[in-house]
């Protein structure tokens, strides 16, 4: 049966097009029931027995949610408990519109063959298919069309059981379709009566999300915010520049400050500071605001002073004290920032946070606050029954509201965790709050896996060069198993050398468009934390088929140059090869065969070959004004049978290291122009920034107090003046300005060539660069590799990989990812250097000052690669005569001044006192300032078990 409908639409041109929209309707779509013999359904998903132990339905039912239902309580129907579900297109439609987030979680759960959902198709259904009638609304419309369906199954179902038990319900939290579908004669309860109902299962009534009369309940009658604006009024104000659209940014180090990033290109105004309760007005991390300027005259500048919402409760005496502080200190600045406050939010951007539970101290109460373990994200309101249980547990809560008349938003109970401190526990936690996907891979990702065992085909024999013979090897650091490079340099006859860098052929087993493809896609990276990798494509790939291990055939993409003695390169040229890597060695390994005279091997020869030629390219690279930068990494020795840290270093760089990176750099320009000159709309690049000016202030400062000047009219300039800031009596300042002058820096994004018009690398001073070195671990790679083959002829194309926008959008999310995973990395190695101090005690040791606050210092321990921060405010004692100087930056603590890069001494320890922020805490031993400095404690190392000879 066919049903169109005809209407006209008017044409930016200013024409007529008519349009026709075919519509049809079918009477062999299924119910799903293994009851019914009526309909043809080879594999039914609902069950005969579909029980769930109910006060109010005591009989087998289906259930049936509306859009709303399945919007606001996922987490009830994703639940193992919750079975038997029909689907309806409806509402799919609906919240696929709505929620691409939730319309993802409620796909997952119907193919989930445990839960047995069903999609109903009631929008082809020749006896569920409703037209919208005049004056009625598309939402009535829809929830007339969910109350036809439920009627059509029940009706259904009683007649193919012969008015059996089995019985159809729905869940709808909205009064009118609730009392209409009564009057149809239909099964209904709203979401929270039913949930209640269900016998032996408590803990699932903590995941009901509050409805908005539930909010208003729990909630006071005082007005702490403001009324947010209507979206049409705000709308209307962003056109007519009377507000800004941005995305908010919480501040980590002040829970009453954040800053508002402006989207529209060519604005006056490209970030906007905000302070205060009202002026946040319910805003949380990564919200769509809209934000009002205020006058000028009440401008002010980024506070320096370190405020965490660690208070146990929310009196408002305390947050007006602290407000206060910030008037005062904003009056005592210059560096006076465009200042605003939210008037409305335009897309809340919430997800579940993980956390720990703050019980109340009112006997048997039910409501409680939990705190995210997020610092940006706000306290949550939530009510559990289960609260004795969940102290001292991870869990996670989503955020259901934020009234006005509220000083917390509410919310409800996801999940349990587990036990806070436990290694598996917090690992999940990070990978969580840094949104790694790190679930298995999915039955339909490894089907496109190659089937074992593998070997190459005589076909790929034919059409990749054959470079088994060569004396190829990689150099990487210990325990690697992922091996994407390899490297060989050879004398040709001419005299001249030949250096190859051979990579990974990864996309050789990962094609355009399938399951696995769009799985690597949608992770973006390997996520490397500590003693654990989160992969981005499966372990068969990532660890054997497509590393490059020695003494196994692999196929590769290799770069080849024919270079002269001093390093310049006369012809290169690109292929798919085959090769047979001879060796596998760590850093250590190839410097000790480099170093050790006695030694002349082929594989020898040929990483001296190497050595000697990344020297005089680093050389050249820095003559043009590449940076040499300066992060503090640590490395971890694990304990082989508890996996905790037993020992803790900065990791030591060796000629190696500079060897690997320097032809994995040229490999990665070389392809980068290759790419662009084949592809100039669609190439994927990477770029890195030049900072604002004004990024250097803290760099130019710093130099200064020790009379030296720092130039940052560009990268050339820069590297120079820290190649010259050098002091006898000082031998680690200049490292120290590299560390920070690392913290200066933008971050390198990938873009699209047809995108942007600025492609220069400011770090490297490379005017194009790429990834293209590491496809195993990095997707952005396997698309250059894509590009790269098409525009030597060695494989085909595709449309999505000619499409700017599309490429574009992909880039957003490879950022993202890549972002994410180095905040994951961060928090991993904080964690394990928070076990490391457990089992110290208490360690004394120096270090410099890298930061200096209004009433704090943050100090850098070069031995351990840590930062930490001597507060001199103290909530249990007066706190010392403070005054800071923002040009110094310098701090007077009593009578001794601070400066950047003074060197102290502190005591370190693990500070346990909140289980949740456990935070490795510094004090003050050296310099010694009465009231503030503690006494040289003698260090106190815990005892551990003798370690087994091994």
């Amino acid at each position: 049966m066919l049903k169109s409908k005809t209407f006209v639409k008017k044409t930016r041109s200013g024409g007529v097009l008519k349009i026709v929209r075919e519509h049809y309707l079918r009477d062999d779509i299924w119910c799903g029931s293994e009851v019914c013999k009526e309909c043809k359904d080879e594999a039914p998903v609902l069950q005969e027995d579909a029980c769930i132990e109910s006060n109010l339905c005591s009989y087998p039912h289906y259930l049936i949610p509306d859009t709303n239902v399945v919007l606001h309580q996922l987490d009830i129907l994703v639940d193992p408990l919750i079975t038997n579900v029909v689907i309806l297109q409806t509402v799919l439609q609906e919240v696929r519109h709505r929620s691409p987030t939730v319309y993802k979680r409620i796909k997952d759960a119907i193919h989930e063959k445990d839960k047995h959902f069903y999609t109903f198709t009631n929008e082809h259904h020749r006896e569920t298919f409703i037209e919208r009638e005049q004056g009625e609304s598309a939402n009535d419309r829809n929830d007339r069309a969910i109350r036809v369906a439920a009627k059509w199954y029940t009706d259904h179902l009683a007649k193919v059981t012969d008015g059996g038990p089995l019985k159809v319900v729905l869940l709808t939290n909205d009064r009118a379709n609730k009392e209409k579908a009564e009057q149809c004669g239909l099964i209904v309860y709203r979401c929270e009566e039913y949930i209640k109902s269900l016998i032996g299962n408590p803990e699932l009534v903590d995941r009901l999300a509050l409805t908005a009369d539930d909010q208003n309940e729990v909630t006071g009658s005082k007005l702490l915010f403001p009324e947010h604006l209507p979206l049409s009024r705000i709308q209307t104000g962003i056109k007519n520049g009377t507000f800004l659209q941005g995305t908010f940014h919480a501040n980590r180090d002040n829970y009453l400050e954040g800053t508002v990033f402006i989207h529209r290109e060519g604005a006056d105004i490209n970030e906007v500071l905000l302070r205060g309760f009202q002026n946040l007005n319910r805003a949380v991390h990564q919200d769509v605001v809209a934000v009002e300027l205020l006058p000028k005259e009440h401008w002010v500048a980024p506070s320096s002073v370190v405020l965490l919402d660690d208070s146990p409760n929310d009196e408002d005496a305390e947050e007006d004290e602290t407000e206060n502080k910030l008037k005062s200190e904003a009056s005592e600045s210059s560096a006076l920032k465009p200042t605003g406050r939210v008037v409305g939010v335009i897309k809340r951007n919430w997800r579940p946070f993980c956390g720990m539970l703050s019980q109340s101290q009112i006997k048997e109460a039910t409501r409680h606050l939990f705190t995210p373990a997020d610092r940006r994200i706000p306290r949550i309101r939530i009510e559990t029954r289960q609260a004795a249980t969940l102290v001292g547990q991870r869990i996670m809560v989503a955020i259901d509201g934020w009234p006005k008349n509220s000083r917390y938003p509410n919310g409800h109970f996801v999940k349990n965790l587990g036990t806070a401190g436990d290694k598996e526990t917090e690992t999940e936690v990070l990978l969580l709050e840094h949104d790694v996907p790190h679930q298995p891979f999915s039955q339909a990702v490894l089907s496109f896996l190659p089937k074992m065992p593998w070997s190459i085909t005589e076909e790929e024999l034919k059409v990749r060069a054959d470079l088994r013979h060569l004396f190829v090897c990689s150099v990487d650091p210990p325990g690697c198993t992922d091996i994407d490079d390899a490297l060989h340099c050879r004398e040709l006859e001419n005299g001249n050398l030949e250096v190859g860098v051979h990579i990974a052929d990864v996309s050789h087993f990962i094609r355009p468009g399938n399951a696995l493809d769009q799985e690597a896609a949608s992770r973006g990276t390997t996520v490397y934390l500590c003693g654990k990798r989160i992969d981005m494509v499966p372990e068969l790939l990532s660890s054997n088929l497509c590393s490059l291990r020695s003494n196994v055939e692999r196929l590769a993409f290799s770069c080849i140059w024919e270079m002269n003695h001093k390093a310049e390169i006369i012809k290169n040229h690109f292929t798919k090869s085959i090769i047979n890597s001879k060796a596998s060695l760590t850093y250590a390994e190839a410097q000790m065969r480099i170093d050790d005279t006695t030694m002349n091997d082929d594989i020898t020869k040929s990483l001296r070959g190497l050595n000697k030629l990344a020297k005089i390219l680093k050389g050249r690279r820095i003559d043009k004004g590449a940076l040499t930068l300066s992060s503090p990494e640590v490395r971890f020795h694990i304990d082989s049978e508890t996996h905790d840290p037993i020992d803790l270093q900065t990791k030591e760089l060796m000629e190696t290291n500079s060897m690997v990176e320097e032809f994995m750099l040229l490999a990665n320009i070389s392809v980068a122009q290759k790419i662009y000159d084949e592809f100039s709309e669609c190439a994927l690049l990477r770029k890195h920034p030049a900072p604002p000016p004004s990024n250097y202030d803290i760099l130019i400062k710093a130099a200064k107090s020790k009379d030296l000047e720092i130039h940052t009219d560009s990268a050339k300039a820069l590297a120079d003046s820290l190649n010259n800031a050098t002091t006898e009596s000082f031998p680690y300042f200049n490292t120290l300005l590299r560390i920070l002058a690392t913290r200066c820096m933008m971050q390198a994004v990938y873009f699209c060539s047809g995108m942007d018009n600025d492609f220069h690398h400011y770090g490297l001073a490379s005017p194009i660069y790429t990834h293209f070195t590491s496809p195993i671990r990095r997707y952005s790679d396997i698309i250059v590799h894509r590009l790269l083959a098409v525009a030597i002829n060695a494989d085909s194309t595709y449309p999505d990989l000619m499409d700017k926008h599309k490429q574009s959008a992909l880039c957003s999310n490879l950022n993202y990812r890549h972002k994410m995973a180095q905040y994951a990395q961060r928090a991993s190695v904080a964690f394990h250097t928070q076990l490391f101090f457990k089992n110290k005690g208490i360690i004394n040791e120096e270090g410099f000052i890298l930061f200096v606050r209004k009433n704090a210092i943050i100090i850098l321990i070069p031995k351990f690669g840590l930062e930490g921060t001597v507060f001199f405010e103290n909530k249990d004692k007066p706190s010392p005569h403070l005054n800071f100087d923002s040009e110094g930056p310098t701090l007077k603590v009593e009578e001794h001044t601070f400066h950047i890069f003074d060197k102290v001494k502190v005591t370190i320890s693990l500070d346990a006192s909140n289980l949740q922020h456990q935070r490795i805490r510094m004090a003050l031993i050296e310099p010694v300032i009465p009231g503030v400095s503690v006494p040289v404690p003698e260090s106190e190392p815990v005892a551990k078990k003798p370690k087994l000879d091994r």
